[in-house]
């Protein structure tokens, strides 16, 4: 197999229009729900300290690598990385690995598009005034209602996956290009404006901000170190074949460094931004920070039922999560529908039907398994939590510790070299101590970690 000088799919016009695309992959629900409530839970300013280290260490040289596989392979990851492993001299069984990864973004986007389905259900709500007075027991109730609901949650589901594969089946400058041009400056506008409201709480303002950078070493365990690897991990979209995929439509002059270091620093900001914007609230109603999984669909509409102008906020707070899950779902979508159009000679949009056809037939699973498949159990997991166990614990910390594993010690140095193109040998000798040796290892613990606390251990 030749390995293509550009790929047929097309490539971004612009290095810009790939750091947008790519840090919209990397921006999604684990930054504004995830992020706040996990940093809550940990401790604030020390777990925030030790993330953004993990980011450079970990997210980042992995980004780098995945970026690097996309661009120099040109096509979707298990064309990709086949190519290279001939090139490399490496065994064919390395196109696995994006079998792998095409996999993972499938089983990740059909239960994450409900997750999002739930999130526009909220955006009608909340501009209604549903929320208006809300009690705990009240904001609980409407959750409930909503997930209980298979028609209603379903009706959801399908209404996201459409819109999702509306923009893949556009292509890369029509569909994918054209929507995070428009998703993520409107994502940043939103969360902004949002600070911007938080910041009226006065004090509360001022609390939160001491509580997200003032470090609190006694606070910190060492399960909120593994915690804060994880995230970092998890956070940039490695591992599912996203960021290698978006990788193969850049140019060969954009800076693989550069762009990769854009896409941490916006994907970070918006994780701190999601908790300035947050906590202020959630501390002005004397509630707590770390209150988990519940903190954006219980906790927040609480939140914005009792404070001046909490109707349209909280509106425009669960478009901001529609948004940020919309720019994530193409993402997830685009490795499949990349290979299909590569290997079975048909058009992209016969290929995003095929492809969103399946997730939406898994994503029923989900569906049901908030209402009549609660005790439909596997290992004691519902589909959600068996799905969401599956991807989180095992198939990206797998897929992201294989791709670090065949830059660093399968692809040869020159080449490596050539893509990468760093002036400074130091930095370039950097990465690749961190890419061989560091970033496997703090995989391994992140795997291991997953593991034992999965089976009690």
């Amino acid at each position: 197999m030749e390995r293509p000088a550009t790929s047929i799919h097309g490539q971004w016009t612009t290095r810009w229009a790939f750091v947008l695309a790519a840090t919209g992959s990397a921006v999604g629900l684990g930054n504004i729900w995830k992020f706040p409530y996990i940093a809550g839970e940990n401790g604030g300013g020390a777990f925030v300290l030790v993330y953004l280290l993990c980011i450079a260490c970990i997210g980042l040289p992995v980004m780098m690598a995945e970026v690097m596989i996309g661009r120099r392979g040109r096509q979707n990851p298990v064309n990709a990385l086949a190519t290279l492993a001939k090139e490399e001299l490496a065994h064919p069984s390395w196109k696995y690995l994006g079998w792998s990864g095409i996999a993972a973004g499938i089983f990740i986007l059909s239960y994450y598009s409900v997750i999002a389905g739930q999130a526009m259900a909220y955006v009608f709500r909340a501009f209604s005034g549903v929320f208006e007075g809300v009690t705990p027991d009240g904001a609980q109730s409407i959750y409930d209602a909503l997930s209980g609901d298979p028609e209603r949650l379903l009706a959801w589901h399908t209404i996201f996956m459409i819109i999702t594969m509306t923009v893949v089946a556009r292509g890369v400058q029509h569909g994918l290009e054209k929507s995070v041009r428009f998703l993520m400056p409107a994502l940043f506008a939103l969360l902004l404006l949002l600070v911007g409201y938080a910041a009226n709480t006065g004090e509360y303002f001022n609390q939160a901000v001491s509580f997200l950078f003032t470090p609190d070493f006694s606070k910190l365990t060492s399960e909120g170190v593994l915690i804060a690897m994880g995230h970092a991990f998890f956070t940039l979209s490695l591992g599912m074949g996203a960021i290698m995929v978006y990788g193969s439509y850049l140019s060969q002059d954009a800076s693989i460094t550069k762009v990769s270091i854009s896409i941490s620093i916006m994907d970070t900001l918006v994780a701190v931004l999601a908790g300035l914007a947050i906590f202020p609230l959630v501390f002005a109603n004397g509630m707590e920070p770390g209150a988990g999984p519940g903190l954006i669909f219980v906790t927040m509409p609480i939140a914005f039922g009792h404070i001046a102008g909490g109707q349209f906020f909280g509106g425009l707070f669960f478009v901001l999560l529609v948004f940020a899950a919309w720019s994530s779902a193409i993402s997830l979508i685009e490795p499949a529908a990349a290979w299909l159009v590569e290997n079975k000679d048909i058009s992209r949009r016969r290929a995003c039907v095929l492809i969103g056809g399946t997730v939406w037939t898994i994503g029923l699973l989900t569906v049901f398994s908030f209402n009549i498949g609660q005790t439909w159990t596997l290992f004691g997991k519902t589909a959600f939590d068996l799905f969401d166990f599956l991807t989180a614990n095992i198939m990206l910390p797998l897929g992201g510790l294989f791709i670090a594993i065949f830059a660093g010690w399968f692809m040869k140095q020159s080449s490596t070299t050539e893509e990468l193109a760093i002036q400074q040998p130091i930095f370039y000798y950097g990465w690749r101590i961190l890419i061989r040796y560091i970033t496997p290892t703090a995989i391994v613990i992140v795997f291991l970690k997953g593991l034992m606390d999965a089976f009690g251990l």
